[in-house]
């Protein structure tokens, strides 16, 4: 299967002030990431808080600039395309956003939101009322919700009302950043099992912007795990589930509700709290968290390392504890 989007090695630079009187410095929020999602596929992308994982999403859709490495859709480079031309490819790519009311516009009735691509599109001759009840019908909402304004739904139904609108033309790749958050578990599922369900029928790509491994768990082909900017671990998201390459990856997966009553990782705890991108750590940039740290951590930067059974990390020493579980 062929890959529709390749990055390789994007960086997404920001400007920020460092003190009152030590004036603004830069901070890398995506830092030297590579990866490749496939047609049809999905890729989870997980990480805390400042991670890194919306910036770079915010990328791919050209909502920010890379000021390094490449960015391909189907063979197009897209860093520093102009907008203008990136405008053209926004029936492609689409991205949708994690606020599922905050997102739309209270002023406009859902038939309106739902359409609007196509006016920014220029291609307002269609039959939009039709084009609204067909959204609306994908997405499982009833074609009364047409004349409803955002204030008189739930965000559950807001959800599915962002999706109708992502999806509005058809888009080859579909963005969405934290597509779950804040709803009932019940909800999640619902919308999950419609992501996936959309995913079949009009063949959609998708990348899943979460800090929640349930949900990369049950809809995710692969999945990345991003730290202070960078990936420090990819792979098919079942071996990652089952035996992971990196502490950072087991710290997580330690402290999310296991499904599995028979699953038993090791469990551990991460240290402290991410240090500053202004003050990234030597070596290893996760060794002043690691419980697991050794002398070479702070001064080595790992380079990666690929196994065709687990994908890819950035560890120097998993052997110390890959594989080892609780009692």
């Amino acid at each position: 299967m062929s890959s529709l989007l390749e990055i390789e090695n994007a960086r997404v630079c920001f400007k920020v002030r460092s003190g009152l009187f030590s004036g603004a410095g830069i901070i890398d929020a995506v830092s030297g990431v590579s990866l490749k999602i496939e047609e049809g596929k999905t890729y989870g992308i997980v990480g805390e808080s400042g991670s890194g994982k919306s910036t770079l999403a915010r990328a791919v859709a050209g909502l920010h600039h890379a000021s390094e490495g490449s960015i391909r859709y189907r063979g197009q480079e897209l860093r520093n395309l102009p907008e203008r031309e990136f405008r053209k490819l926004r029936r492609e790519i689409v991205m949708m956003f994690q606020d599922p009311i905050g997102s739309l516009s209270p002023r406009l009735s859902i038939r309106s939101l739902i359409t609007e691509p196509f006016r920014i599109q220029g291609m307002s001759d269609w039959d939009l009322d039709a084009e609204a009840k067909r959204l609306l019908k994908m997405v499982g909402l009833p074609e009364e919700f047409a004349s409803r304004y955002p204030y008189q739904i739930s965000g559950g139904q807001a959800r599915r009302v962002g999706v109708a609108r992502a999806l509005a033309l058809d888009p080859k790749l579909l963005i969405a950043d934290e597509p779950t958050a804040g709803l009932d578990v019940s909800i999640q599922g619902e919308m999950l099992n419609l992501l996936a369900r959309l995913q079949d029928e009009l063949g959609l790509a998708i990348i899943i912007i979460t800090h929640n491994l349930n949900v990369v768990r049950h809809i995710t082909d692969h999945v990345g795990i991003m730290y202070l900017g960078k990936l420090v671990e990819e792979g098919p998201t079942e071996k990652v589930f089952a035996t992971p390459q990196h502490p950072y990856t087991l710290a997580l997966l330690a402290a999310n509700p296991e499904p599995d009553p028979d699953a038993r990782l090791m469990r551990i705890e991460l240290l402290g709290e991410p240090p500053s991108l202004l003050n990234r750590p030597s070596g290893c940039e996760f060794h002043t968290r690691c419980p697991f740290v050794q002398s070479r951590c702070e001064s080595d930067v790992p380079s990666w390392h690929s196994d065709t059974d687990h994908g890819s990390h950035r560890c120097h020493f998993p052997e110390n504890w890959v594989g080892k579980q609780i009692v």
